[in-house]
């Protein structure tokens, strides 16, 4: 990286609102000690790799608080800073270590800047023979579920596909092979003629469920007779359904084995979907709905089945309680991160059971383009009701769906500002359910005027007569996040074109109410610091006496 690019990003880093899971200043002024620093390297790689990161980065020089430089003196000596490559090779699984150790010699002093590389998918780094992680911006030891995230990353061994050698097409559900001709056909109605013409072991190969005729254990999964479960054993092909009372006393449950084909519907005939209505207020609510949208039972019960751990040996529950629906399913969330998947509404790069995945895409049960979950999250905002919650702790994935409005302020957000974004959504979200909030998160709800009270305890705003318009929506977009650096650049030359000269001082009023509202006061002032000396690396401007500047 040049010098240019190198301060760029450090200046990206230093106007972060906070330190991320892939990135750690330490201000190491007078050295740092080597064990911490292999520490931090396992760390940051496998964080990397959980984030989806091509690296991370471990800054020596700067302070946390404040974001100032303060000179470091960690190894001073180039070749001495250039050894420790070797000595972090020696402590690291399979010898990895940095990709590169940069210096940046500025004004205000020295900066180390370590370039981490994300942990190899499949294998987790450790460092003297731990692994680590990060728990916000503390380090800790990598927890469980994470190892098994990234080591899940090189299998590649997908258990669906595997070929069960004693079972034939007469283990499998004549009902289910027809329904899944049924959905076959609706899915590419192109070939729906084509279909007709099929035998079962054609279509079952074009569907993806057997293999050159051979019956695989996604095949068994979804096709297979009650009594072929055996087959893919330890796996328990079942779907649990239990109704409880208000209590979490169990009133009824129901099972349904395979082939899960039909028991998706099965399981879905019981859960009792009762009418909601709606407290009156004004045209804002319809009078009533059900209470859950069936594509949410579906699409919830469908990636149970599509991620489960099957080689666990445990079963898919539904859970029915008055006002919600609980689903869990074994096995770690790969895309790691529900935020991700709701922002970034792409498919997803690793499945648990590829095979057994493709097989129920063929025959609609699930959405291959990776929207199905945030689609879950819509469905749930046009009610006006909770956003779905993701519990992904234990070793398995717990989603829970409320059927009913939590708080009647959320609701009448909702209703009254359809131009709201999903994710400002779920950060208000987390407010009605008296869940922690960021700073960042606190900012943005803040600034739309959509939650009062202080910290910790935030409320809905009772001033949600008004709807935000879109106009206000994008301008407090701006004001939060501020706009390129290139922009304020050009603000600081047009300034100098116009007074000549200026002190620093006079530079900062002028863009003091421009720069983003996220940041801090102290990091108002380092933004300004950032790019006077990036302006001045350019030569664009120059420092005259003791604080003024002039255009060069």
């Amino acid at each position: 990286m040049t010098k240019k690019e190198l301060l760029n990003k450090l200046n990206e880093l230093r106007h972060l609102p906070a330190e991320t899971e892939v990135f750690e200043f330490k201000e190491a002024k007078n050295g740092y000690g080597f064990n911490k620093l292999g520490k931090y390297f396992s760390a940051l790689s496998n964080e990397a790799n959980l984030k989806g990161s091509p690296h991370a980065w471990l800054i020596f020089g700067i302070k946390d608080k404040g974001r100032t430089l303060v000179d470091s003196q960690f190894r001073p000596n180039r070749a001495d800073l250039d050894s420790i490559k070797g000595e972090v090779a020696t402590k690291t699984t399979n010898r990895i270590t940095f990709i590169e150790i940069h210096e940046l010699h500025l004004p205000e002093g020295r900066v180390v800047m370590f370039q981490i590389p994300a942990a190899p998918k499949g294998l987790p780094v450790a460092f003297d023979g731990h692994y680590y992680g990060r728990d916000g911006e503390e380090l800790s030891p990598l927890n469980l579920e994470e190892i098994e995230r990234i080591r899940a990353q090189s299998a590649v061994e997908d258990w669906s596909a595997a070929i069960v050698q004693d079972a034939g097409i007469e283990d499998l559900d004549a009902a289910a092979i027809k329904q899944a001709r049924k959905n076959y056909k609706n899915k590419f109605p192109e070939q729906a003629k084509d279909v007709d013409q099929w035998d079962d072991s054609t279509f079952l190969n074009k569907a993806k469920l057997t293999i050159k005729g051979k019956i695989t254990r996604a095949a068994i999964i979804l096709l297979g007779k009650a009594e072929s479960e055996h087959f893919v054993s330890p796996a328990d092909l079942k779907i649990r359904w239990l109704l409880k009372d208000a209590k979490g006393n169990d009133k009824d449950y129901h099972i349904e084995s395979c082939p899960l084909l039909l028991a998706v519907d099965k399981i879905y005939a019981k859960i009792r979907n009762l009418k909601y209505r709606y407290i009156k207020d004004g045209t804002l609510f319809p009078d009533e709905v059900d209470q859950y949208e069936p594509f949410i039972i579906r699409e919830a019960i469908n990636n149970c089945i599509a991620h489960q751990d099957y080689a666990r040996g445990g079963r898919i529950n539904v859970v029915e309680m008055d006002d919600q629906l609980i689903f869990t399913n074994l096995g770690s969330f790969i895309p790691g991160s529900v935020e991700k998947v709701v922002r970034e509404d792409a498919p997803e790069e690793h499945y648990r059971n590829k095979f057994l995945a493709t097989a129920m895409f063929n025959l609609k049960m699930v959405d291959a383009a990776g929207g199905g979950i945030k689609k879950m999250f819509n469905y749930q905002r046009v009610r006006f009701f909770p956003m779905p919650e993701y519990d992904l702790s234990g070793g398995k994935v717990k989603v829970t769906v409320i059927g009913k409005v939590l708080d009647m302020d959320f609701a009448r957000v909702l209703a009254r500002n359809p131009r709201l974004s999903l994710e400002q959504i779920i950060e208000l979200d987390k407010v009605q359910k008296r869940k922690k909030l960021t700073n960042e998160e606190v900012k943005n709800l803040k600034g739309l005027g959509l939650i009062e009270g202080r910290k910790p305890n935030y409320f809905i705003s009772a001033k949600v007569t008004a709807a935000v318009s879109s106009e206000e929506l994008k301008a407090h977009y701006i004001k939060q996040r501020g706009l390129d650096d290139d922009h304020y650049k050009k603000l600081i030359v047009e300034y100098l074109k116009k007074f000549g000269k200026s002190p620093r001082k006079n530079i900062e009023k002028f863009l003091w109410d421009k720069l983003p509202g996220i940041l801090s006061e102290a990091q108002k002032k380092n933004k300004v610091t950032n790019l006077l000396s990036s302006l001045r690396m350019d030569e664009k401007i120059k420092n005259i006496g003791y604080s003024d500047w002039t255009l060069r």
